[in-house]
């Protein structure tokens, strides 16, 4: 079995008397992409929040034995823990080649950052390499299409050497092939690294979920594999059979 990379025990976040998530266990593996599934208000990304130190909680987050739980938002992101929003969040006046020299910096002491560098780390040429934009290295971002400021900002979190990645919807908006180039980069990413994506579209989970955690209310209905959690009545019942109706829907007005 592949090892940990980050454990959640019985994560409980309040807002004002409301639960939105409450009591969730996860665990992350390394070698593994692991998606986040449940419907609109399940608690998916609230729960990336918290990890991610945007929310208070209680309970604890451990990654290699470090408890993450009080430390502020840049001391997970060194410790390693790194995640995406929906909307990509890159420079958009700068190329992409400086997006991730600067997300590499958060790595490289002040010395070296004020040093006149005649060309780019080999990090961040190696990862425009991997994130397949090597040939828009000198493109702003701003002009990369939806998919690619998506890769842009995976790559960003690669090069400041997180090793644990949380993806909030990274597909969203992507035609078929770009969902595709997409699902092989997080299991590239995987090979080395643990990957959580939190996602609606089950034809994307199915082709690239390792395990699924299922969330309904703020709390884990199910987890599994794919098709465990795919088999589980209750799945079906409050989510799956849903999820798939509101698609047919949206297929039949496109």
């Amino acid at each position: 079995m592949n090892a940990i990379a980050l454990s959640c025990t019985d994560i409980r976040v309040d807002f004002d008397g409301f639960t939105a998530v409450d009591g969730v266990d996860l665990t992350l593996r390394r070698g593994e992409v692991h998606f986040l599934i449940g419907p609109n208000g399940a608690g998916k990304t609230t729960l990336v929040d918290a990890v991610t130190g945007l929310v208070k909680y209680t309970g604890s987050v451990v990654k290699d034995g470090r408890e993450l739980r009080g430390k502020k938002v840049h001391h997970i992101a060194r410790a390693g823990v790194g995640r995406t929003f929906q909307t990509a969040a890159v420079f958009e006046n700068l190329t992409v080649a400086q997006n991730l020299d600067i997300a590499a910096g958060a790595a490289r002491s002040p010395w070296t950052l004020l040093r006149r560098r005649t060309s780019l780390p080999a990090a961040v040429a190696d990862t425009m390499e991997r994130i397949g934009l090597a040939e828009r290295a000198g493109a702003a971002a701003g002009t990369l299409a939806h998919g690619q400021k998506q890769w842009l900002e995976i790559g960003m979190l690669l090069v400041g050497d997180a090793d644990v990645l949380l993806l909030d919807e990274p597909i969203a908006g992507m035609g078929q092939a770009e969902r595709e180039t997409t699902g092989r980069l997080l299991h590239d990413i995987a090979a080395e690294r643990a990957v959580a994506v939190v996602e609606h579209d089950m034809d994307f989970m199915r082709a690239n979920a390792s395990r699924v955690t299922v969330l309904h209310g703020g709390a884990v209905l199910a987890a599994g594999s794919v098709d465990e959690v795919s088999a589980d009545p209750k799945v079906q019942e409050v989510y799956l059979g849903a999820a798939e109706r509101e698609e047919a829907v949206d297929a039949a007005a496109a």
